[in-house]
């Protein structure tokens, strides 16, 4: 992995900058794209950069606007001449309950969830291809267990785990694309403690995850991973076998 570098979008904080700095700890170049979190994205890459000289940078684009795509790849590209793992981690995530939601919810939610990881991969996919690397996409066990009251983001996952399985056909054999989908990995800011141990006790494991767990997957699906490609490993404590 040392000296690859990997786009990571929605890497500011939370499970993104998780992922960062484990990959940035294997030896890979880090690109951190962020939206509205300039200052944590700031401070990630001069920790980074603190650590390995010249290894990571920031890039703000709005991936809801579809005229941000273009120069948030070409600025990657810029970074090290290539991108050789495209991890797209950003995620709109709020209720939209059928008596309440509008266009601009579903415009939100679907391209930033769905819409932004198509097309920066296909933009991406000549410099993953040359480099026979990878795309992982992160979804949510809720792509196929809907949760109630959140039917837009539940329906821009369930189609980023299609985009998954058909990316994987498509740029085969030079590309592999596999998704994670997490569990009880961070709360909601608003969720109260019992909320929190209700879905603690539908784990099998009866504990929570926390954002290392994803990273280390991401690092097995780039790393040691060679025969595995438009596969969802579900990282949720067996949470989607109780439901």
């Amino acid at each position: 992995m040392k000296n690859k570098t990997v786009l990571i979008t929605g890497a500011a904080k939370n499970i993104g900058a998780a992922i960062a700095e484990e990959l940035h700890s294997c030896g890979m170049n880090v690109i951190v794209h962020y939206n509205n979190s300039e200052e944590e994205a700031r401070e990630l890459v001069k920790k980074l950069n603190g650590n390995r000289h010249d290894s990571a940078i920031s890039i703000k684009a709005d991936l809801e606007k579809e005229d941000h795509y273009i120069p948030l790849v070409n600025t990657a590209l810029n970074f090290k001449g290539h991108i050789d793992v495209l991890i797209n981690n950003a995620s709109a995530f709020y209720q939209t309950s059928l008596n309440n939601l509008n266009i601009k919810q579903w415009n939100e939610l679907i391209n930033i969830n769905l819409k932004a990881p198509l097309f920066i991969s296909q933009l991406a996919a000549k410099s993953l291809g040359e480099s026979k690397g990878c795309i992982i996409n992160i979804t949510d066990i809720h792509a196929s267990n809907p949760l109630k009251d959140h039917t837009i983001y539940c329906i821009s996952k369930a189609g980023l785990v299609t985009l998954t399985k058909s990316l994987a056909k498509e740029l085969a054999p030079n590309i592999r694309v596999n998704g994670i989908s997490p569990g009880a990995i961070t709360w909601p800011n608003n969720m109260d403690n019992k909320t929190k141990e209700n879905i603690i006790n539908q784990t099998i494991l009866k504990k929570k995850g926390n954002a290392e767990d994803i990273a280390k997957t991401i690092v097995f699906l780039i790393n040691d991973a060679d025969y595995i490609t438009g596969q969802i490993l579900n990282v949720d404590g067996g949470k989607t076998l109780l439901t």
